[in-house]
């Protein structure tokens, strides 16, 4: 009789504890600290803060809501399809968590329970860079509307130089959504800028630069990598940078959130160079569709609600090709629906990233928890899905037709950067 009392009392204890209703103090305050905060702060991109429980309780129901469907925290990868760092997506047990609390009246529990406040961030997260570019001029973004533009930033060396971390800090955090950094040594970019009145000029897909046949651009890896909120500079690993060529340029990119208030932009750049002997650089590896004769081409027919395309890039099949990839950059336009990368290493698949919920809006660079082996012999295999019926109201065409590749807003792109090392030193 005892040992059954005692079992019962046992089974309503944890019944108990597991149905305890969350607190803001205890338990919602640290899931924000930890996925949301750096977004969600004063003159930040998000449109209010979540830093106090004045401000969660505030939102709670529209919380709740974002979270059961997947639209915030906007973390894109899909878990168990690559590990990487510095992910905000939610857990299913913070998932839950927030819309119990949401729903169970947003308690604010005990202020005692607070984890102390994330500390003030630095100007310059890693330190100041050894070298600062800044768009030559502010720009003010048009109100109300979602725009691509391209600053052109001079490089003052006529040696190259191992970058081995970037930073970007926007002028203004609520209009500057992502940032892309791309490389041109052909002048392009400056022809751009000059042919259009006022500061930068008009990009979308990419910079305008002929970046697939920039041959000493390319060679470096036709990018710097990019920066979105809530992303936090890393310095590479010892051993490893990428390469900025003499005399290039960097070509901004920016994308400028739809916005009610008038804001002056002027963003700046961070770059961090290496300070022991470079053993590997990092390279980016463009994985693109080609046709039998090598050229990059696709196409998605009109009307098409699940179309697929493939590109594929095999190593050779010697050592001398080991790769190690460090991180991933994935990229579609507004037909997109999902992307996924996969490496066939042994005879097997294995995913290195997927997208199911692709959202040209909330793009970005995946830096993967530990390097990924790319074996010599192995393929990759990128697989892009396009919605091109009048079903997706992100279509840029009321009536659809033909889609083919290219850098216009009307245009899709299938495209993987893959940032990658060869296991063996060459320099």
């Amino acid at each position: 009789m005892y040992r059954a009392v005692l079992f019962a009392i046992c089974l309503s204890a944890a019944a108990g504890t597991a149905g305890a209703q969350p607190t803001f103090s205890k338990e919602v305050s640290r899931i924000l600290q930890a996925k949301c905060q750096n977004c969600h702060r004063p003159k930040d991109i998000a449109p209010f803060a979540l830093l106090t429980y004045g401000d969660a309780s505030t939102w709670a129901a529209d919380i709740a809501r974002v979270v059961r469907e997947g639209i915030m925290p906007p973390w894109k990868p899909v878990p168990g399809h690559g590990e990487f760092r510095d992910s905000f997506g939610l857990t299913d047990e913070e998932r839950e968590t927030l819309i119990r609390w949401a729903e169970g009246g947003a308690p604010e529990g005990d202020p005692a329970d607070l984890p102390e406040p994330m500390a003030e961030r630095g100007e310059w997260a890693l330190g100041e860079p050894d070298l600062v570019l800044t768009m030559a001029e502010a720009y003010t973004p048009p109100r109300g509307k979602d725009m691509y533009r391209c600053f052109v930033l001079p490089t003052p060396y006529d040696s190259d130089r191992w970058v081995t971390a970037v930073d970007v800090l926007p002028g203004d955090r609520s209009v500057v959504h992502h940032a892309i950094l791309y490389l041109d040594t052909t002048g392009e970019a400056e022809r751009l800028d000059a042919a259009e009145e006022g500061p930068g000029y008009t990009c979308y897909g990419g910079p305008g630069t002929p970046i697939f046949s920039d041959a000493r651009a390319l060679a470096a890896g036709g990018t710097l990598g990019g920066w979105a909120p809530g992303a936090r500079p890393h310095h590479l690993p010892e051993g490893i940078g990428m390469t900025l060529p003499a005399g290039a340029r960097i070509v901004l990119q920016l994308h400028y959130y739809s916005t009610r208030v008038t804001a002056e932009d002027q963003t700046r750049i961070g770059l961090y160079f290496a300070k022991t002997d470079v053993e590997r650089r990092l390279t980016f590896l463009p994985i693109v569709p080609l046709d039998s004769r090598g050229r990059v081409r696709m196409e998605i027919p009109a009307g098409a609600e699940r179309h697929e395309v493939q590109a594929t890039f095999a190593t050779p099949p010697l050592a001398l090709f080991n790769l190690r990839a460090i991180h991933v950059f994935p990229h579609m336009h507004l037909l997109g629906k999902e992307i996924r990368l996969d490496v066939r290493r042994n005879g097997e698949w294995e995913p290195m990233i997927l997208i199911d919920k692709w959202d040209f809006n909330w793009q970005g660079s995946y830096t993967y928890q530990s390097p990924v082996s790319v074996p010599g012999g192995a393929t990759l295999r990128l697989r892009c899905t396009y919605d091109n019926s009048t079903n997706n109201p992100r279509n840029p065409n009321a009536v659809p037709k033909l889609v083919t590749w290219g850098e216009g807003t009307e245009d899709e792109m299938c495209l993987a950067f893959l940032g990658v090392v060869f296991e063996r030193s060459f320099f």
